[in-house]
């Protein structure tokens, strides 16, 4: 789910960006569609977390709802969030307990020279 959300975020940002579409929609929204964006960053957010996923992208996300009416920052903000939330999507998802999984290998015994 949390994948799901990152993409369309992640594709309303970049609607946003559209230098004068992005700006049409925000102020003939009255600016609502920066708050709805910012809800939808927090959701996305939240399940991101839970699912151990990347977070930056939804962070910037909610910073450009913060600070979107600011005309040349938020176009630059609403850039950045929606490339971070796509690149977010495509990364792996590590393991928090390591390489192995969280079990324990022993090394090898070191080699014997039998003469």
């Amino acid at each position: 789910m949390a994948k799901l959300m990152k993409l369309l975020s992640g594709f309303g940002e970049l609607l946003l960006a559209i230098p004068l579409l992005g700006g049409a929609v925000v102020l003939g929204s009255g600016y609502t569609v920066l708050t709805f964006m910012l809800v939808v960053h927090i959701v996305t957010l939240v399940l991101s977390a839970r699912s151990r996923e990347a977070m930056y992208g939804s962070v910037v996300g909610i910073v450009a709802s913060l600070l979107g009416s600011i005309p040349l920052l938020g176009w630059a903000l609403h850039l950045a969030a929606g490339l971070l939330l796509l690149v977010s999507l495509f990364q792996n998802k590590a393991d928090p307990r390591g390489p192995d999984g969280g079990h324990y290998a022993p090394p090898p015994p070191p080699p014997q020279n039998w003469r």
